[in-house]
């Protein structure tokens, strides 16, 4: 645990290109910047309070949201669809960080560093893959994006048989010898590490990623809800509307009390146009188990008609039915967050 909690202290090496798998890495994910020397620090990179880096690493791939979302594995089972069989969606700040270890630390001394760390400072591990873990890194790696809008140190040539793109990032972060620790801090914060062997073992570097995300209310008041006049425009010109003022807890069909004034906008509409007839279509992005969404889609379709139907606003229920789409009509790609965001939604459709 020494080697965890001591002071860092930078690596030091002539100046240099950072490994040319991590070159890889970065070329797939980043913006131009100027090569760096070795034991530099990605600028704006800071460690997380909760978690110091193990002694001597430096830090080449950085990411701090204030607030967002994203799929948290809850055991290293896999679905059958290639999928991970168990995990929630967590909302709060999430921060990323990607280090690279010192010569000569092998990624199984960095892992044990921080395992006994966490114990030391109370954490609470939820569970640990230590062999036969590539199933779980794939179906992890493909489904929650780890590395995606990460800022990275630099970018650089690939040599000649390095391979290039997305494979040679994914690469760059899987081996034989990867090992998960996930778990939850004295505060309640979610922790996942990941440690492996970088691609090219000529540098005999290892990787360590660390993912964060602290709960944390979202700030509101900045959306409008759409009247009743903007839902009517918007059935008009497009034959449907976005219904943007609809809450509901994370993976839940329960609609939240601040969703009342779209309720009663709707509601205002549908008895204004009388003769209307209307589908609700729940929306997900596609993050997690297809089936899964699209049963949760339709339950909050389902959660929106009853809302309506019931008092105070006693819809007729027959003039509206509830539709669940998951995630095969999206408003958005799902290659980014903000996509992602956008695709979270319920729709108002005219039959």
């Amino acid at each position: 645990m020494t080697q965890f909690l001591q002071a860092v202290t930078p690596l030091h090496r002539p100046p240099g290109r950072l490994p040319s798998a991590f070159l890889a890495l970065m070329l797939a994910g980043s913006a131009a910047a100027a090569d760096v020397p070795w034991g530099t620090d990605v600028p704006g990179g800071v460690d997380h309070p909760i978690v110091r880096r193990f002694a001597g690493s430096w830090l080449i791939g950085h990411q701090k949201q204030p607030w967002d979302q994203t799929l948290w594995p809850t055991s290293p089972a896999v679905a059958a669809s290639d999928r991970l069989k168990d995990a929630v969606t967590l909302e709060g700040e999430i921060t990323r960080l990607v280090y690279l270890t010192p010569a000569g630390k092998s990624p199984l001394e960095v892992f044990r560093n921080h395992e006994q760390a966490f114990a030391a400072a109370g954490f609470k591990r939820e569970f640990s893959c230590e062999q036969s873990c590539d199933a779980f890194y794939w179906a992890w790696y493909r489904h929650t994006k780890p590395t995606e809008g990460l800022r990275w140190q630099t970018k650089g040539s690939i040599p000649a048989g390095e391979g290039s793109g997305r494979y040679s990032m994914t690469s760059a972060l899987q081996s034989s010898r990867g090992r998960f620790w996930v778990g939850t801090s004295p505060r309640g914060a979610k922790v996942l590490l990941y440690t492996s062997d970088a691609a090219n073992e000529k540098t005999g570097l290892a990787t360590a990623l660390l993912q964060i995300v602290e709960p944390k209310a979202m700030a509101t008041g900045q959306v409008e809800v759409a009247d009743a006049a903007a839902l009517q425009a918007g059935l008009n010109e497009q034959g449907r509307a976005t219904l943007g003022g609809l809450f509901f807890d994370t993976g839940k069909a329960q609609l939240k009390p601040d969703s009342k004034p779209q309720l009663e906008a709707m509601a205002a509409l549908l008895k204004s146009q009388s003769a209307w007839k209307v589908f609700i279509v729940g929306h997900t992005d596609n993050a997690g188990d297809f089936d899964a969404n699209l049963a949760l889609s339709q339950q909050r379709a389902q959660a929106v008609v009853a809302a309506l139907a019931a008092a105070p606003f006693n819809i007729d229920a027959r003039r509206m039915s509830a539709k669940g789409a998951a995630n095969i009509a999206p408003a958005a790609p799902n290659s980014d967050e903000a996509g992602r965001a956008r695709n979270r939604r319920v729709e108002m459709v005219l039959q």
